[in-house]
């Protein structure tokens, strides 16, 4: 918030003008003052509300000058209203308020009694109670009240200050006097901001973390006294809100609803915008998708310290210690966020990934779901990173250093390899090829015989290690009926790695398709590929096309199809094979005899040792010379 603006309401004679002269000259101004004063700025001060600049416009209620009035409503963040009597009383509620609505504004309005010094209504909690309550019961839009006296310069910077406040720290998103209970949208930032704090996620802030929080949102820790103070209170009110392990969840939400109650809903306002929450209690959208641009021939990745907070997110939840999240642990870990991903629901997640013996996420699946997630959407990785509440040290970038760009990848002939560690392959194939029992066996899934064909994509990921030892995560996703709308998305198979094509060797009408794909599209020719006849535990038949598939992928000038069958334990050399093709493309083209190799490297080379040898002669010959 960098600027308040607050137009001062009221009939004529309430003292509007008096209150802005007070406040300016920080006394009661006895000489003749104009009716309507020209607007004033004041710059932050050391009282202000996060430091914000505040403008004053004075108003009149002349008929003659409602236009004007109207147009100064229509551009406050807060309305000062202010009464004197009974009769401008009575038309808070008979005309002004009715007005407000009427124009259509929605901003908080502070109710003020001015001229305390000459009313006999009593003392100010009786005016509170037989005037203001009532008003306030009626028009929620009123935001407080005070009573205040300009000749005595009675609450006259309280008055101005409750107008900033309403606007730094509105109380009306977070809390429901009328039910005396925060709101639901409160009570759901406030939660994630305790599950964020409890760092060894037990359900409970110990002394450290009540430390660490307080630090973070104010700038120092509590003293052990104050510490003490609040564990008491919070006893008193509720036996649950203190345990033996510290404060728990109903226990925060007690002490702030504390806060509220008392007038003090600043300092909730300071701990939710320190967790990155706005006016309306959403995050902000700068923190939740910070500029990050992938350029074209690039892919986002996790870096070391993206993988090494989802390793302790993991480790955290995991709170049997199986190495598995089943689901109660899964729902506990997405609860800050607003649930699993929608490409997670759309990929049938956990079934896109590694599961143990009891179906629940490894460690390994957990980082291969996350990987693949950030290479089809690094928005949708940057965007839970902070939801989940992950910190960088640069606090102007705290979620995009868990990420990273891999090199452009161009020229995918070149015999050079691909700087990635997130590998992507279509499984292209006909109807019963073996596509989803493949799928099922690089997710160490049993075979099942039963044929289920598939309708929309599928993607499974899992790690694959190359030769040397180096880790890579490959996804492969099978096609369904999307199979033509996806190859004919230049986009989409720029993004893919590399294509596999699948036949079933015991069917002799399988390998028709791969032929028929080519033919259709012959732009794949630009994409490494792979040929696997699948199902080689059954007899081998003769397909019917008059090139036999040895043949057809030897007129290539490619090796052979690699015969596997998902019911042998070599299935794995595929996977490897698959992600090998990825990271050397050019292993993976179609070739021809006439095909004149790429020579760059080798012209370097020559002209590097050209002018080696040119500098050399030169030197010896000067060298001569001497």
């Amino acid at each position: 918030m960098a600027s308040v603006r607050i137009c001062v309401c009221g009939d004529e004679g309430t003292g509007k003008s008096s209150l802005i002269t007070s406040l300016v000259k920080d006394v009661f101004v006895t000489a003749k003052i104009q009716s309507v004063l020209p607007q004033i700025t004041m710059p932050p001060s050391i009282g202000t509300p996060e430091n914000i600049t505040t403008t004053v416009v004075d108003t009149s209620a002349l008929p003659q000058e409602r236009t004007a009035l109207n147009k100064e409503i229509r551009k406050s963040n807060v309305i000062l209203l202010v009464y004197a009597d009974h009769y401008s009383y009575e038309r808070v509620g008979l005309f002004w308020m009715p007005h407000f609505r009427s124009l259509g504004v929605n901003v908080p309005v502070v109710l003020c009694a001015n001229k305390s010094d000459l009313s006999t209504n009593g003392n100010t909690a009786q005016v509170v109670e037989d005037e203001m309550l009532p008003l306030m019961a009626e028009f929620k839009e009123l935001d407080s009240c005070i009573r205040t006296s300009a000749r005595e310069h009675h609450n006259v910077n309280e008055v101005f200050f409750l107008c900033q406040k309403a606007v730094a720290h509105p109380i009306a998103p977070l809390f429901d006097s009328k039910e005396s209970a925060l709101k639901p949208a409160a009570v759901s930032a406030l939660k994630r901001v305790f599950y964020l704090s409890d760092r060894d996620q037990d359900g409970f802030l110990n002394d450290k973390e009540i430390h660490d929080f307080q630090t973070k949102c104010f700038g120092k820790p509590l003293g052990e006294d104050d510490l003490t103070n609040i564990k008491q209170t919070l006893s008193k009110i509720s036996t649950t809100s203190i345990g033996e392990k510290g404060m728990s969840e109903h226990g925060f939400l007690l002490f702030n609803k504390l806060f509220a109650e008392k007038g003090r809903h600043e300092t909730i306002w300071i701990i939710l915008r320190n967790f990155h929450y706005t006016d309306s209690l959403s995050l902000k959208d700068n923190f939740l998708h910070p500029k990050f641009d992938v350029p074209a021939f690039s892919s986002a990745e996790l870096s070391p310290s993206g993988y090494r907070f989802f390793v302790d997110l993991f480790l955290l939840s995991d709170k049997d210690n199986d190495g598995g999240l089943n689901p109660s642990e899964l729902s506990a870990l997405f609860a800050p966020t607003p649930g699993l991903p929608p490409s997670w629901v759309d990929s049938s997640f956990p079934s896109s990934t590694v599961r143990n013996e009891a179906n629940h996420i490894t460690l390994q699946g957990w980082l291969a779901q996350w990987s693949m997630t950030t290479f089809t959407s690094p928005a949708t990785t940057l965007a839970y990173l902070a939801h989940l509440g992950y910190e960088s040290p640069d606090t102007r970038s705290p979620t995009t250093t868990a990420l990273q760009l891999t090199k452009a990848r161009k020229r995918r002939k070149r015999p050079a390899r691909v700087e990635r560690n997130v590998l992507h392959a279509y499984i292209l194939g006909g109807p019963g090829a073996g596509k989803s029992s493949l799928l099922d066996s690089f997710l160490a899934r049993p075979f099942s015989p039963t044929y289920h064909p598939t309708i929309k994509p599928r993607t499974a990921v899992n790690s694959v290690e190359l030769p040397g030892g180096k880790q890579c995560y490959l996804i492969l996703e099978e096609l369904g009926e999307l199979e033509p709308a996806i190859l004919e998305n230049r986009a989409k198979l720029d993004a893919c790695d590399i294509l596999v094509y699948t036949y079933d060797s015991s069917d002799p009408d399988s390998f028709s398709h791969i032929e028929a794909l080519r033919t259709r599209y012959p732009y794949l020719d630009d994409l490494p590929a792979l040929y696997v006849a699948l199902k080689a535990d059954r007899d081998k038949t003769t397909q019917r096309p008059e090139v036999q598939p040895e043949e057809y992928t030897g007129r290539l000038g490619m090796g052979k199809p690699l015969h596997v069958s998902v019911t042998w334990d070599s299935i794995s050399e595929l996977f490897v094979r698959i992600a090998e093709v990825a990271v050397w493309p050019a292993t993976g083209f179609p070739k021809s005899e006439g095909e004149v190799p790429d020579r760059t490297g080798l012209y370097i080379a020559l002209s590097v040792v050209v002018c080696a040898g040119a500098a050399f002669v030169a030197i010896w010959r000067r060298v001569g010379k001497d």
